[in-house]
């Protein structure tokens, strides 16, 4: 009875083409009072990814649950970066920042699992990486740690970028 706890929250969406795991990280609904009474408006934050190093994330409104969630899920595939992925974990430790948000993020060994809270959890599911340590460090506002963890993720260097750099064989990197 494991989906209780939970409570479906980061449950993996079903996509028409299967293409991508969708992961609905924050749903919020607010309310404008008018003449007749309460209008309310939804906004979903969604993280989605292909589980072979491929993430995104997007946002968006609407007067409709499920139109929110499509329409941030197309924003999230028009904006996909690339998750160095290597052995399952990351190549190095690396702190994004967006705002007063900050994310902290440590390769593991094998065996580990995904050490993390909500969101980044989230992310690192979709793109395919099974051991990580996190830690979100600072204001805990889900859709800036969203942003400080794809920061994270995009000052990541993997080795062919690494050894380009500095000028030497992907091999003799290696040893």
């Amino acid at each position: 009875m494991e989906h209780s706890r939970d409570r479906g929250r980061d449950r993996d969406r079903d996509a028409p083409e299967k293409e991508f795991v969708e992961k609905l990280v924050k749903l919020n609904r607010t309310a404008k009072v008018v003449k007749g009474g309460r209008r309310f408006s939804f906004s979903a934050l969604t993280v989605i990814g292909d589980r072979k190093g491929r993430v995104g994330y997007g946002f968006g409104k609407a007067n409709d649950v499920s139109e929110a969630i499509r329409k941030s899920v197309e924003k999230a595939k028009r904006n996909m970066i690339r998750l160095p992925v290597k052995n399952g974990t990351i190549p190095h430790e690396t702190l994004g920042m967006f705002k007063s948000s900050r994310v902290l993020l440590k390769p593991a060994c094998s065996g580990t699992g995904i050490i993390a809270g909500g969101p980044v959890r989230a992310i690192m599911e979709a793109g395919g990486v099974t051991d990580v340590l996190s830690k979100s460090i600072g204001a805990s506002s889900q859709y800036n740690v969203v942003k400080a963890a794809f920061d994270c993720i995009s000052k990541m260097m993997d080795a062919k970028t690494v050894a380009k750099n500095r000028g030497k064989p992907l091999n003799e990197l290696w040893g």
